[in-house]
């Protein structure tokens, strides 16, 4: 069997996604996600421009040694748009294998360690209260770990929340939050898991998302105050470009550290996880280099008792689910996979065998991952440009989002 071409297939139904299908003489073609939140293009070119070339003619079957072509052979290595698109190629690659052999990809990957995916779900409110119901809501549809987060008294709007007024925005430019304040923040947060816990108990795992708005020190002040709450984790308290500021995290508080949405190797977390300066590695398996890459760095944390709990915003499509599904399933060191439902208009784009119960997700048993895109039903949303938004402080300067 040969690879004879690969197409990318940009759509937007209802958000922007790229999704490369690799084809090959034999009739079995796969698929693979190379989303990059508002730098779509820059990923569907490089596919198009410079790696699909480089496929034709080679075996679907030799994922590994295709892996460390696109990865050594580039020459520039790492960074979001190059491991994005490796990423799509692998997913394909990993498909098409599965349907040739007539298995799930998890079978593949050493069968399930689980009986499913343990996932969460997002509650957020403009006020505690509102918070406090979707958590309840969410209790009531099965879910065991949801993450909380709620507007800030003072700050109108800010990340993860449902969005008041913004009248003045632009739907072509970024949302702006406006106004953002540490210090409003820190006080108000351990009144939120203090109501939260009062309503739901101990029974349901929670969560909750700084998103690299504190410095360590603010980080672990937090930490400590949020410990008799028994937080799943602590996400994003601080960027992770510099590792070793979790250091003083870990000497003030014992509450569970994950960050790793934005990593794009194992080189991005290689000291947190040796020093075991973290709890969770959040990197996605399209941002991470695809399912090859994502065991790499799973496998390199096991022994620090380090675990893994992807990132899974609805900006990552259906197809990286499934593969993060597939991933989770049969890797023995992955604790959670995050579910940002899609649009209707998606999963129709996308059909998929995956499927939520009981507060677990499963990839199905479908031969390879289990999903697929109707190209003509693609063809309907056309690209929209779009941004990432922007965060900035009481005095303008422009913060972390």
């Amino acid at each position: 069997m040969r690879i004879t071409g690969a197409r990318v297939v940009v759509t937007s139904p209802g958000r922007n996604f790229v999704t490369l299908k690799v084809e090959t003489d034999e009739g079995v073609y796969g698929v693979g996600d190379g989303t990059l939140n508002g730098r779509e293009l820059a990923v569907a070119s490089y596919l198009a421009d410079h790696v699909v070339p480089m496929l034709e003619g080679r075996d679907p079957a030799d994922i590994e040694d295709t892996w460390q072509l696109l990865y050594k052979g580039a020459y520039w290595r790492r960074g979001p748009v190059t491991m994005a698109a490796i990423a799509a190629v692998d997913m394909a690659l990993w498909d098409i294998k599965g349907k040739v052999l007539g298995t799930p990809v998890y079978n593949l990957l050493g069968g399930r360690s689980r009986k499913g995916v343990l996932c969460y779900g997002h509650a957020s409110g403009r006020t505690i209260e509102d918070t406090v119901e979707q958590v309840l809501r969410l209790r009531e549809e099965g879910y065991r770990a949801i993450r909380a987060q709620c507007v800030v008294p003072g700050i109108d709007n800010m990340y993860g929340t449902p969005r008041g007024d913004v009248s003045g925005q632009r739907p072509d430019l970024p949302f702006v939050e406006d106004g953002w304040s540490t210090e409003k923040y820190l006080r108000f947060a351990p009144e939120l898991f203090a109501r939260v816990r009062e309503a739901v108990g101990f029974d349901v795992h929670l969560l909750h998302d700084a998103h690299h708005r504190l410095t360590p020190a603010e980080a672990g002040w937090l930490g400590k105050r949020l410990e008799d709450h028994q937080l799943f984790w602590l996400e994003d308290a601080v960027p992770a470009e510099l590792q070793e500021s979790f250091r003083v995290i870990r000497q003030h508080t014992t509450t569970p550290l994950a960050v790793g949405e934005v990593f794009n190797s194992l080189y991005d977390c290689h000291q947190l996880i040796r020093e075991q300066l973290i709890d969770y590695v959040r990197a996605s398996v399209v941002h991470a280099g695809g399912i090859t890459h994502l065991r790499k760095i799973a496998h390199f944390a096991e022994p620090y008792h380090v675990r893994t709990g992807c990132h899974g915003a609805a900006d990552l499509s259906p197809v990286s689910m499934a593969a993060a599904l597939h991933y989770g399933l049969a890797t023995h060191n992955a604790a959670i996979q995050e579910y940002g439902h899609h649009s209707e208009e998606t999963l129709e784009v996308f059909p998929h065998a995956w499927s939520f119960a009981d507060g677990y997700l499963h990839p199905g048993e479908a031969p390879g991952l289990g999903v697929d895109i109707d190209e003509s039903l693609a063809a309907k949303y056309e690209y929209q440009r779009g941004y990432l938004p922007v965060s900035r402080r009481e005095d303008g300067t422009v913060g972390s989002w």
